[in-house]
């Protein structure tokens, strides 16, 4: 029989190209749509041990798979503000579609769904809105790790441990996990570093891209600087070029009269009662884990495409830098500066992008960092 994806393409004046280690063949035609794009037949849910409710998720893979497919490596992506996980699913697996990575990983994009009273303000069209039973959280607080408004006991951050868990009992072939998260999804992920629990026998990799604010252990903040002089900002050259610029940094403490500069989302004081008993190993743990960052070139103004009206410009999130893309710059001098040593805690500048996952993720510039293969 002739394979039916194929017909109804062919009827459409469509190309299907086949995607590497699976069979284009009738058993594999109905999971066939979850590696090429989000849909309802992708949308997959499970609940935490001990939670009072579901967690959802796409997965390029269907669970009828596990017993076949043995994929060595899973790209988990983290939605941003708007809870776009389609979107954001839909740019991860075009990202290992042209990384020729899709033999050997399995591609996921969970939803931290929030309660319908809320749901308008952080709605993408195409994403299921929350069941009865599904564990939810509101639009800002997913991001910082608070728990569940209707499970206590839940944080957003234990969710994805128990998800990252799930994923190595239905798949004992991963090796390695990638939590890469955009935009509000990207600071999840920078904050979730220091808490995180990885489940045995996998290695754990994190991707932080385009965050509007990041987390800081210390009161030190990066200041540009020229011919060892403190500079503003706008002295330095254009760091939306794959160079970033002439200005370094120096590590000092901002002047007093900026509120909340050290406090959490920003800094580690007043941590969130249910992370307060890991703060002290956080930045250590951040420190020797496996961190890539990357910043769009584009995403470094005013212009159309940066969505500068909702970038954080508090006194906290303004002395981190201007624009996302700076502040990503000082963030990477601060981390191995202050933090860790290792060589590949720079930033890779993704070109032509502003504030777009659908950019930034397929990007060859990003890679490396995504799926740890030569750019």
């Amino acid at each position: 029989m002739r394979n039916p994806l194929r017909l109804i393409a062919a009827l459409c004046g469509l190309t299907v190209m086949p995607l590497l280690g699976y069979p284009a063949d009738k058993d594999s035609a109905a999971a066939a749509p979850c590696r090429s794009g989000a849909s309802n037949i992708c949308y997959q849910t499970f609940t935490p041990e001990g939670a009072r409710g579901a967690l959802h998720y796409y997965a390029s893979l269907p669970k009828h798979e596990a017993a076949t497919a043995k994929p060595t490596r899973a790209l988990v992506a983290m939605h941003g503000f708007p809870r776009d996980a389609n979107k954001t699913f839909n740019a991860a697996l075009l990202a290992a579609q042209k990384a020729d990575a899709m033999a050997d990983t399995l591609v996921l994009a969970p939803v931290f769904q929030v309660p319908d009273s809320q749901d308008k303000s952080c709605r993408t069209p195409g994403v299921p809105a929350a069941r009865r039973n599904d564990l939810v959280w509101t639009c800002s607080a997913w991001p910082g790790g608070a728990v569940a408004t209707n499970d206590p006991g839940t944080t957003s951050y234990a969710a994805l441990d128990a998800l990252l868990k799930h994923l190595k009992q239905q798949w004992p072939s991963l090796q390695t996990i990638t939590v890469a998260g955009f935009s509000a999804g990207a600071q999840f992920v920078q904050h979730y570093v220091g808490f995180a629990t990885p489940p045995d026998g996998v290695a754990l990799r994190f991707v932080v891209s385009d965050p509007g604010s990041w987390l800081y252990f210390d009161p030190q903040r990066p200041v540009p600087q020229q011919n060892g002089v403190a500079t503003d900002w706008s002295n330095c050259d254009n760091p939306s070029t794959a160079s970033p610029g002439t200005c370094s940094f120096v590590m000092t403490t901002p002047a007093s009269g900026c509120p909340g500069v050290n406090d959490w989302k920003y800094g580690m004081n007043k941590l969130p009662a249910a992370l307060a008993d890991r703060g002290a190993q956080a930045r250590n743990q951040y420190a020797r884990s496996e961190v890539y960052y990357l910043e769009a070139s584009l995403d470094s103004s005013k212009a159309p495409g940066t969505f500068y009206g909702i970038l954080d410009k508090s006194c906290a999130a303004s002395v981190q830098g201007p624009f996302r893309l700076q502040r990503g710059l000082a963030y990477a001098a601060y981390d191995r500066a202050m933090l860790s040593q290792n060589p590949q805690r720079t930033v890779t500048i993704v070109p032509g992008c502003a504030h777009d996952v659908a950019c930034v993720f397929p990007n060859e510039a990003a890679r490396s960092a995504l799926f740890g293969t030569p750019k």
